[in-house]
Formats: C-alpha cells, sequence, structure tokens
C-alpha cells in the first residue's frame, strides 16, 4: 500500500501569511546569525570553488596594515547594514574563508571587538572560525579562545601526506594532527573537515584517515566527497585516480558506520556531532533562517515583514575594500519571490537528516503548505519523503537521492 499523501489544505497547521501569487510577509522573523568573510589564504587549493584569493607577500603572515584596513571595511559594511535588522540579536558568528586563522589573534580580537560594539550578540553565541593547519602555530589556537572564539573548524581534509599532495593542500600529516591536538585543548567544541574519494584513497586510507580523527574524540566532524566544482583547476585538469561512483558509495558507507560507533550522529548530509555540539550557525542556514554576510565575496539573506532579501558583496578584495570603506560593499541585491521560495527551502532543510517541523515552512517562507502540495506529492510517490504529515523530511531513500528530491521543488511556486 502506498504511503497516505497529507492533505495540505486540512492538515496543515500553518497558518496562511503570505499568497503564493503576491510577495508573501512573515508573521515573524527568524534567528539572525553574522558570517564575517577574510578572502585570503596561502594557496588556491585546486578543487575550492570559495572566494578565496592567494596571499602573494614576503612571507606567510599578512602584515598588520592589511589586517587594520580590512577590518575597517568590514565594520563601514557591518554598518551600512545594520538598519536593516535594527533591533534584532545576532545569534552566532562564523568566521570564513580563505584562511581566517592567516589573520593574527589581536586582529581576531579587534574584530569581534567591533561587532560586539554595534550588534547585541547573544550571551551564549557561537562564535565559530576556520582554521588550517598550515597556518597553524603553538599557541596560536589558545589566542583564539582568548579572543572569544568558542568554535574552532579545522580544515584537515586528510592526514594522509600522499592525499594531501593530491589536492594540494599546503600542510602534511604530522600538521594536521598537531592542529587538531592543539585545538582539542583549548576548545570545548570543535570540528575537522574530512574529505573523501580523495584521488588514489581507497578504502583502507579512508579508515585509517578515520581513526586518527576519532582518537581526538572530535565532538563535531564533517566529511565531504571531493567533486570537481566549475572554475576549478581540478574542473579542467580531472585527476585520473579518482574513485568510482560504488568505491564512493562505500567510502560514504564506512563514514557513517565508524562515525555512528564513536557516538557522532548524522544529522545533515555531511555533519557528523555528539550531542550538544550541532554547528549552531549551520543549522540556521538549513533551517532558512537569517544571516548578515559581510567581507568580499559574502552573501546574506534577510527577512522582514515584507519579505525576504538576499545580497552579495563586491568578490576581488581590493575592490571590496575601496567599496566597503564607501559604504557601498553590496554588488547585488534581490527580493526572493514567491515562485523561488519553496525550492529555497527545500534545499536546506532537507539536508537535515531529521528535516524540520512542517510549520516551519509557513514561518520562513510566509507561504502555505499548500504552494508545495504537488511535489510534496511526488515526492512521496517516489518513496523520497518521509509520509508523516508533521514534518518535512527525507526518507532514507531521499538523502540517498537528495539532489533528485530538492529538484522536485524547483518549479512549485
Amino acid at each position: 500500500m502506498p504511503p497516505r499523501v497529507p492533505d495540505p489544505a486540512t492538515e496543515s497547521p500553518i497558518r496562511l501569511v503570505g499568497t503564493t501569487r503576491g510577495a508573501p510577509s512573515l508573521a515573524q522573523l527568524p534567528p539572525l546569525g553574522l558570517y564575517i568573510h577574510l578572502p585570503w589564504c596561502l594557496r588556491k587549493c585546486p578543487y575550492c570553488d570559495f572566494n578565496s584569493h592567494e596571499w602573494r607577500g614576503q612571507d606567510d603572515a599578512l602584515p598588520a596594515e592589511v589586517e587594520r584596513r580590512y577590518i575597517e571595511a568590514l565594520v563601514a559594511d557591518l554598518e551600512s547594514v545594520l538598519p536593516s535588522v535594527w533591533g534584532r540579536g545576532v545569534q552566532t558568528i562564523f568566521i570564513g574563508g580563505g584562511t581566517p586563522s592567516l589573520f593574527s589573534p589581536d586582529a581576531i580580537d579587534a574584530l569581534l571587538a567591533a561587532v560586539r560594539a554595534r550588534v547585541r550578540l547573544a550571551a551564549q553565541a557561537e562564535i565559530t572560525l576556520e582554521a588550517n593547519p598550515g597556518t597553524f602555530e603553538a599557541g596560536r589556537f589558545a589566542a583564539f579562545a582568548r579572543a572569544g572564539v568558542t568554535r574552532l573548524s579545522i580544515g584537515v581534509q586528510s592526514f594522509d601526506d600522499v592525499s594531501l599532495r593530491a589536492i594540494g593542500r599546503v600542510h602534511d600529516g604530522a600538521q594536521a594532527r598537531a592542529a587538531v591536538a592543539e585545538a582539542a585543548r583549548h576548545f570545548e567544541t570543535f570540528n575537522i573537515d574530512l574529505m573523501y574519494a580523495l584521488p588514489g584513497q581507497t578504502l583502507p586510507m579512508l579508515e585509517r584517515d578515520l581513526e586518527t580523527a576519532l582518537g581526538f574524540e572530535p565532538p563535531h566532524l564533517s566529511a565531504y566527497h571531493l567533486s570537481l566544482e566549475p572554475n576549478t583547476l581540478f574542473a579542467s585538469r580531472p585527476p585520473a585516480d579518482l574513485p568510482d561512483d560504488d568505491a564512493a558509495a562505500d567510502m560514504q558507507s564506512l563514514i557513517e558506520a565508524r562515525l555512528a560507533d564513536a557516538g557522532l550522529r548524522r544529522y545533515e548530509v555531511s555533519a557528523f556531532a555528539r550531542p550538544g555540539h550541532r554547528c549552531r550557525h549551520n543549522l540556521n542556514y538549513w533551517e532558512f533562517g537569517d544571516y548578515l554576510g559581510i567581507g568580499a565575496g559574502a552573501h546574506a539573506k534577510i527577512s522582514s515583514h515584507a519579505g525576504i532579501v538576499r545580497q552579495a558583496r563586491l568578490r576581488h578584495p581590493q575592490r571590496y575594500l575601496d567599496a566597503a570603506l564607501g559604504g557601498a560593499a553590496v554588488e547585488t541585491e534581490r527580493r526572493v519571490t514567491a515562485s523561488e521560495l519553496p525550492f529555497e527551502f527545500m534545499l536546506n532543510a532537507l539536508r537535515l537528516v531529521d528535516g524540520v517541523p512542517a510549520a516551519m515552512f509557513g514561518e520562513r517562507t510566509g507561504l502555505s503548505l499548500s504552494a508545495i502540495a504537488t511535489p510534496l506529492r511526488r515526492a512521496l510517490d517516489a518513496g523520497l519523503l518521509d509520509p508523516d504529515p508533521a514534518w518535512l523530511r527525507a526518507s532514507p531513500r531521499g538523502l540517498d537521492f537528495l539532489n533528485d528530491l530538492q529538484a522536485l521543488f524547483l518549479a512549485s511556486g
């Protein structure tokens, strides 16, 4: 017997706040985070499609003057966007890149002090900093903690020297182990980023990476399949010895089983955590919350009672610096239409293993659940969606074919 399809018209707990044809309005605003982009890195990795730019100075340290000017630009950028979120508190901060740990602890301290002086930061705010082992120095992570960072995310990718060379990382396995050990000493919550399906990687090699990572008892671990993204070196010159789809699927199964045995529960497609250590900032993204985005190339999503606006900052660091200091860092700004909202919401929410309450669709988009009645039925018929009408949640099959599931909502407006 096929699963019972819920009738959104009679079973949805959502109050219709807007319409699928007009501009939707929100009855209440979602939580607000702050993303800060620091764009420089030591070397551009061949798989990376983020807005990162190699630092071409005389040494591996950013000059104090560069740090100072960039922070001035960030502060000017933040001040320019504050009127759109006036009175709202900030729950989380995520400092990403690039390689934010290229910035000195003193610079991060100054940046966070400037933010605190301008926004109402929650008392127990989560403040994440991305760090790479190639910028690791003894004592540096402890200084980041003193500056107010509460969570470190370490871009290890692998502990294997051969794999690290194959993906163009600047650090080796010894540096990676030293960096994670230092993070574990100074942070109650930290994340290890690993990648799999790397050039020449075998199942035993991945197993060794997992065992090394788990030896540090990480509260959080992210595991990403290496993908060949457009406009990257790997896209134009793919490595010849990438694992095939069957091998990659075996690797994914190994990751899920081994991390579950170690007490790390998968809560998002690529994220695993112990109880109490999920990344609150990223959860806000996946639950279609709001976020300010400042820094070169940063994106923002800002809701108001009139609808939802998305912004993108200028990407090139020097152009961003000049524009932000003049109060004009935003390159593009657009209002999200009612027809776009279902896909944008489901693209994020369906990444969560537990999904989201069905009521959240209306709360975060201003639309009735009837706006996605047709794709919901198709997803249920295909066995891609959990039939519980109170939740929007991918089935186990839906998580395996997530792109297909998300694509059903593209034309639902």
